[in-house]
């Protein structure tokens, strides 16, 4: 077998950089005809190397089953006949002594053997886009808001691990990080465990601690949006009003006293509503004339608050002003610096009985038994509550507010693995709308 490897890996690496070879025809045999070996026994396919060779052929890598399967599982397919693909693609090759490939040759044979399993045209276009999204290195920030016990944390490790994106920050350990080795001026009792004299004074101070923690973020989203790196942002400490890109350099602002508004960069979803989602995300425009709103001013509801807060300065301009800036830019001849970022902002809330169990359950597995009365628990929960209200009204600005149930879950987490792919495209076809022809 070894000698077999060397000698194939030998007289294709001679011929192949030469962009003068010759298609092979690959023979791909029946499912039931593939060779298969018991658990845990090794076989040739598990030593065997595969080079794929790059465009002009000057440079390779050695093909890797899980990279294969993971790319597979972005497309939606599901993760045991991703598995199964990618075997039968090693298989298929090293079969056919077919040690040295090109890439397009490799992806022919891949989608030969996805359109085998009944995944066509559709799951091959997805991954075309997602490769393209790769190699291009379209900045990508999805920010999943929500109180406690709505389930950030696991919608946005799933979501990482079905999209293949492996940076997921988490704003409660950034939180404890400034508390505790800064003197930001935050204090280790959660904002809504404290009493107000209302409800507006909640949400002043929910935004406060927000914009700080957007401060201790500031490096990983400046990452994001320059070097193009995929990154998942979940956590109670999530105003999408402050997540506005800079106009002028698109890059997001590191001044934390300043919010901007509420928007997402690609436009309207096309496909079917889920049933549980609030609604769509629909294309946003820019507030031309946004004005600084003083924080003394009377404000009678959440729905007041929230568009007060996504009035602010954005850097110490208006939204008018950085468009101008923008133009001239353009106007200058300056190229742009590379890809629309692309920004996903996604609100998670659960009916109000459900939540409110998970929410005394919570609350009494993280204080000792008598810490909170029973009124002193309300106040907790209707405070949550509050700020719940003040998330979803972001609901009008175009963010999108799903609702979460423990009975739908998996469907729910489907829809937005299918909402995220479809903001992808529509992100990347914007931005290649907008590239100077």
């Amino acid at each position: 077998m070894k000698d077999r490897e060397e000698s194939s890996g030998s007289s294709r690496s001679t011929n192949y950089p030469n962009d003068e070879h010759e298609p092979r025809e690959i023979n791909i045999r029946p499912f039931s005809s593939v060779p298969s070996s018991p658990r845990n026994a090794s076989s040739k396919y598990d030593f065997v190397k595969v080079k794929v060779w790059l465009g002009d052929a000057d440079h390779y890598y050695v093909l890797s089953r899980f990279l294969v399967c993971r790319m597979l599982t972005v497309t939606k397919i599901p993760n045991h006949v991703a598995v199964k693909i990618s075997l039968e693609l090693k298989k298929l090759l090293i079969d056919n002594s077919l040690l040295d490939v090109s890439q397009s040759d490799l992806e022919t044979s891949l989608f030969k053997l996805m359109e085998r399993r009944g995944y066509g045209e559709e799951y091959i276009n997805r991954y075309n886009m997602m490769t393209k999204f790769h190699h291009q290195r379209v900045p990508l920030v999805i920010l999943v808001c929500g109180t406690a016990c709505v389930g950030k944390s696991t919608i946005a490790t799933q979501l990482a691990q079905r999209l293949n994106l492996p940076n997921v920050l988490h704003t409660d350990m950034v939180y404890e990080l400034l508390r505790t080795a800064t003197d930001a001026p935050l204090t280790s009792t959660p904002v809504w465990t404290r009493e107000f004299g209302s409800s507006e004074e909640l949400i002043t101070e929910f935004c406060r601690e927000c914009r700080i923690v957007r401060k201790g973020l500031a490096g990983d989203l400046k990452k994001a949006m320059k070097d193009g790196k995929p990154i998942i942002i979940e956590g109670r400490h999530l105003d999408p009003s402050i997540y506005l890109m800079n106009e002028e350099n698109k890059a997001p602002s590191n001044d934390p006293e300043k919010s901007s508004k509420a928007t997402n960069s690609s436009g309207d979803v096309t496909s079917d509503k889920h049933p549980e989602a609030g609604s769509s995300n629909t294309r946003e425009t820019d507030d031309s004339a946004a004005k600084p709103q003083s924080q003394d001013a009377a404000m009678t509801s959440v729905e007041q608050l929230s568009e007060n807060v996504t009035q602010c300065k954005i850097d110490g301009e208006t939204a008018k002003e950085a468009e101008k800036k923008r133009k001239s830019g353009e106007g200058s001849g300056k190229p742009k610096s590379g890809p629309e970022p692309i920004v996903i902002s996604i609100v998670l809330k659960m009916a109000e009985f459900d939540h409110k169990a998970l929410l005394e359950e919570w609350i009494s597995s993280r204080t000792s038994g008598d810490k909170y009365t029973s009124k002193e628990k309300d106040r907790l929960i209707s405070n949550l509550k509050t700020i719940e209200d003040y998330l979803c009204s972001f609901n009008s600005q175009g963010v999108t507010v799903v609702n979460i149930s423990a009975t739908t879950f998996p469907q729910t987490l489907d829809w937005l693995h299918n909402y995220l792919l479809q903001r992808i495209e529509e992100g990347m076809r914007s931005s290649e709308n907008e590239m100077p022809k």
